[in-house]
C-alpha cells in the first residue's frame, strides 16, 4: 500500500493561501518528501504525517522555489528525535546546493546521504521502494521520478500443504528466500505461483513533455504532474520557461496510459485552477485539480481511491518539543 498526499501546489512563490509544489509518500511506514521551497514543513506539520519517519527527500531540480526549505526541515526532523540516516536524491549539482544549505544547519543527530541520479538511474528508497528516474527539460537539470511498489507473487497454499511444509517457513519463502527442511532445500518456485502487478506512481514537475517522460511514468497508478498554465494560450509561456499547460499534462497521462492525473505547480496568475479542468479533462478523464492535503491511497487490491487527508495521520510533535531545547542549547 502506498499512502500520498500533497502539501502545496504553488509554482515560484509561496502565496497566503497556496503553499509551494510538494508531495508526501508513505510506505511501509516510511515517509518520502518530494520537494523542499520555502515552507514546506508548516504544511507537513499542518497535515500531521509526522517527521521522525523521513527517510527521503526527492528534489525534481534546484530552483528555490523546490529547495529553499531543506535548512528549515533538516533541524526539524532532528528536533523530532531522528537517529537513522535520511537521503536526499536529486539532479546533477545536489551535492553543492546541499552543502550549501547545510552551511545554517548544525550537527544533526542521523546521517545526511545526498546522491545525484540521472536518465535511468535506479535505487532502493524507503519503504520497499524502487525508485528510478529521467532527465526533464527544463531550464536547469530536472529529473522526473516513477515510484514502483512490488508485489509478492501469490503463495500457493495447496502446494506448500502438498509438500507439508511447517507454516513458519510460509513467509520466508513468499519473500523469495529459499529454505531447508529436513535436509532439502525448498525453492520460492515450488510454492509461489505468478507475477502479480505491483502499484506505482509518478512525479513529473517543471518540465516540457518529452517521450522519455512518457516511458518513464507508463502505466503507474498515479501520476503527479505540473500544470502551470490551465489556459491554452499560454503555451508560449510554457515552453519559452520550461513548463507544461493543463492540456499538455493531460496528454502526456493518456499517451501514458496511466490510471489517474493529479495537477499542480500552478502559477501565481492562475487563481482558480479549477477554472480550467476543461483544459485537462478533454485530453485525459481521470484528472484531479490538486490541492493542499489532496490525499490518496494505492491498494493492491482496491487500486487508487482518495481518502481523508488525516486518515491514519500520526504525529510526532510532543516529540519534537521534548527535543528541542537539547538540540539548540
Amino acid at each position: 500500500m502506498i499512502d500520498v498526499m500533497l502539501l502545496g501546489t504553488g509554482a515560484m512563490v509561496p502565496l497566503p493561501d497556496r503553499w509551494l509544489s510538494s508531495a508526501m509518500i508513505r510506505s511501509g511506514g516510511s515517509l518520502t518528501l518530494l520537494d523542499c521551497g520555502e515552507g514546506t514543513q508548516i504544511a507537513m506539520r499542518e497535515r500531521h504525517w509526522g517527521f521522525r519517519k523521513l527517510d527521503a527527500i526527492c528534489l525534481s531540480h534546484l530552483h528555490a522555489d523546490h529547495v529553499a526549505g531543506v535548512p528549515g526541515l533538516l533541524h526539524t526532523v532532528a528536533n523530532a528525535g531522528k537517529t537513522t540516516p535520511l537521503t536526499i536524491y536529486g539532479p546533477a549539482g545536489t551535492i553543492e546546493v546541499v552543502t550549501g544549505l547545510r552551511t545554517i544547519v548544525r550537527a544533526l543527530p542521523y546521517d545526511l546521504v545526498v546522491r545525484e541520479l540521472g536518465s535511468g538511474d535506479e535505487v532502493d528508497g524507503p519503504g520497499k521502494l524502487r525508485i528510478r528516474v529521467a532527465e526533464g527539460e527544463h531550464r536547469v537539470d530536472v529529473i522526473a521520478y516513477r515510484f514502483d511498489l512490488p508485489r509478492a507473487p501469490r503463495f500457493d497454499r495447496d502446494r506448500a500443504r502438498a509438500l507439508d511444509l511447517p507454516v513458519n517457513a510460509w513467509s520466508v519463502l513468499q519473500r523469495g528466500e529459499r529454505v531447508e527442511i529436513d535436509g532439502q532445500m525448498i525453492e520460492p518456485s515450488m510454492v509461489l505461483g505468478e507475477e502479480r502487478a505491483g502499484l506505482s506512481l509518478g512525479f513529473v514537475t517543471d518540465t516540457r513533455p518529452t517521450e522519455e517522460l512518457r516511458r518513464l511514468v507508463l502505466g503507474v497508478d498515479l501520476l503527479i504532474a505540473e500544470g502551470t498554465y490551465g489556459d491554452d494560450a499560454d503555451i508560449d509561456k510554457a515552453i519559452t520557461h520550461g513548463h507544461m499547460t493543463f492540456r499538455e499534462s493531460a496528454n502526456l497521462a493518456a499517451r501514458a496510459d496511466v490510471g489517474h492525473l493529479w495537477l499542480t505547480h500552478f502559477s501565481a496568475s492562475m487563481e482558480r485552477p479549477e477554472d480550467w479542468r476543461e483544459n485537462a479533462t478533454s485530453e485525459f478523464s481521470n484528472v484531479t485539480i490538486g490541492r493542499a492535503g489532496l490525499c490518496g491511497r494505492l491498494n493492491f487490491d482496491e487500486g487508487y481511491r482518495e481518502i481523508p487527508a488525516d486518515e491514519n495521520a500520526i504525529g510526532d510533535i510532543d516529540q519534537q518539543v521534548q527535543n528541542s531545547d537539547a538540540l539548540h542549547s
